[in-house]
């Protein structure tokens, strides 16, 4: 996903301000402070660090000035963004971000039916793999780790690993570390905005794994 690893959410933050990430993870996050507005404030200290830090670096020259700027010059102008799929409505279950990248709110997703009672819309952007997934309320889903890094917001509903419970705007980060089996809780389903830079690999005994397949 990026060169470093990241394993916290604030490592998260921190790229995200850096703007290292990629675009669905740069979305990822923009959602997660439409969410929860309260954490921009951890954003906003690490820009001020980071202006800081810009400021005590000593000035280097440019190599080839003339030419660099040339090419700038004469570039052609970014292409404007294919617009999005109008939505029913101004407001929705997603956040603003998710609905200007995937194009449509959670009533207009064309969920694909993975397992009983798992529904998913995945899609490709910028090297990562992008999903939108649908958790029964009660849902277990297989038990795994990853071989990558798996970002995952929740938009509403919640699920309980072992790491505890991940509720509406919260990120759930999991990488290599983390083998987990999430569980939706039974009162709501649970939807979530996943981004992966690697496939997952099923973890737990044979019985298990036939069991959360079958649900």
């Amino acid at each position: 996903m990026v060169h470093e690893h990241i394993d916290t959410v604030d490592a998260l933050m921190a790229h995200y301000v850096a703007g290292s990430l990629p675009e669905p993870a740069r979305v990822l996050v923009e959602a997660h402070l439409v969410m929860k507005p309260d954490h921009r404030a951890l954003v906003n200290d690490l820009e001020l660090l980071a202006g800081e830090a810009l400021e005590l670096m000593p000035d280097a020259a440019i190599m080839d000035r003339d030419a660099r700027l040339g090419a700038i010059f004469g570039s052609k102008p970014l292409s404007e963004k294919t617009a999005p799929i109008i939505l029913s409505s101004d407001r929705g279950v997603f956040p603003q971000p998710i609905r200007d990248l995937m194009g449509f709110d959670v009533e207009t997703v064309p969920w694909k039916t993975k397992l009983p009672g798992f529904k998913e819309y995945s899609t490709d952007i910028d090297g990562c793999e992008v999903s939108l997934m649908w958790i029964k309320a009660g849902r277990a889903l297989p038990a795994h780790t990853h071989k990558g890094m798996e970002l995952t917001l929740i938009l509403d509903g919640a699920f309980n690993d072992n790491r505890g419970r991940f509720g509406p705007g919260d990120i759930s980060v999991a990488d290599a570390t983390i083998d987990h089996r999430p569980v939706a809780e039974k009162e709501r389903h649970c939807i979530a905005f996943s981004v992966l830079d690697a496939p997952i690999k099923l973890t737990g005994s044979f019985r298990q794994i036939i069991g959360d397949l079958i649900g």
